[in-house]
């Protein structure tokens, strides 16, 4: 007898994956999940953070996911790998920041050697043709095949029968007939196979996982690479560009004023690694000062910061500077009006 067949699903924490591996394991196939971690994914921490997310799951979605499918899932932190990825994207850019096409072609990538390391069969992926307007259409459905190396060993259960015959179709390890021709943006026939397999709790079904499809984030990785004149950044840029107002008053730098608590304490964290304010005549936010502020800056920084806190309509506001390998010191400043904050300085 011929030994069992496994597969690995690439398992973002959405429905779709998670309905791709539940039905090639209703075949007898093994599946084990990989979750690759860029940094850009919305979940995790900024749930947790803002008051207005008070409500959303306080977990990761692919977890919970490999969870609900009684699965085992390998989380693979492909940061450092994924820069290239995102400043140099072969396919271009989508409608912001987000460079889907050369993302699912690189984590495909990915999920092949990891097979062949780790002595697995073939691939699963949650895609769906028309679903995605950049990375899920027919006509890219083979390059992500191809560019990736995977070809035929790569299987998306959703929408097979409108694709060519993969290698574990032809092989008879998993009968196509009993996998789906799904397409389209509409959402109601996975809601329906969710229903069917028990599945009642799960990610929205719309939207993504990632902060590189949203405008306002991606703007502000723009600007970041703008003022620094180079596309680089790290972990920490990642993070602080998730929390805070961000405010360019010159190409020099930039205050990320926390808006509220939550935001406020995460932001302590770094406060040994920026220049960093807050009043302390008033109450007011932590600001952290990214960039190379000269001291004229650091004045208007300090009224900036003064608008944002309870001292905003006062003649004065006193508030403590830290600087990095400096004694902290007081600044008293008038804060400036709403209306002498111009709306280009908002990144």
């Amino acid at each position: 007898m011929s030994e069992p067949k496994k597969a690995v699903a690439l398992i973002s924490g959405g429905l779709d994956s998670m309905l791709a591996a539940r039905v090639i394991m209703e075949q007898g196939i093994q599946v084990e999940g990989i979750n690759f971690f860029t940094g850009f994914c919305v979940e995790g921490h900024t749930h947790a953070i803002r008051k207005k997310d008070k409500n959303k799951q306080k977990r990761n979605n692919a977890l919970w996911s490999a969870e609900q499918l009684g699965i085992k899932l390998h989380i693979v932190d492909i940061i450092d790998e994924y820069k290239d990825v995102l400043i140099n994207p072969k396919h271009g850019y989508g409608a912001h920041m987000n460079p889907c096409l050369d993302c699912k072609i690189f984590m495909v990538n990915k999920a092949k050697q990891w097979i062949q390391e780790n002595g697995f069969d073939f691939i699963i992926t949650g895609e769906v043709i028309g679903q995605r307007p950049m990375s899920q259409r027919r006509e890219t459905m083979p390059i992500v095949a191809a560019e990736s190396g995977a070809d035929d060993l790569l299987l998306r259960p959703l929408c097979a029968k409108n694709l060519p015959m993969t290698l574990p179709e032809r092989e008879g390890w998993v009968d196509r007939e009993k996998l789906y021709d799904f397409s389209g943006r509409s959402r109601k026939p996975q809601m329906a196979l969710a229903e069917a397999f028990g599945f009642e709790d799960y990610a929205q079904p719309a939207g993504g996982c990632c902060f590189l499809t949203d405008e306002h984030y991606s703007k502000k990785l723009v600007d970041l690479w703008q003022a620094r004149g180079k596309k680089e950044y790290d972990l920490d840029d990642v993070m602080l560009l998730k929390v805070g107002r961000h405010i360019r008053p010159k190409n020099n730098f930039k205050l990320i004023v926390a808006r509220e608590e939550g935001e406020a304490r995460f932001m302590q964290g770094y406060k040994n690694h920026f220049i960093n304010m807050n009043c302390v005549s008033h109450r007011g936010p932590l600001v952290l000062i990214d960039g190379e502020p000269s001291e004229d800056d650091l004045i208007l920084a300090g009224q900036i910061t003064a608008r944002y806190g309870q001292g905003r309509n006062a003649d004065e506001v006193t508030l403590q500077i830290r600087e990095k390998d400096k004694a902290e010191r007081m600044i008293t400043v008038k804060p400036l009006k709403a209306d002498e904050i111009p709306e280009e300085w908002f990144v």
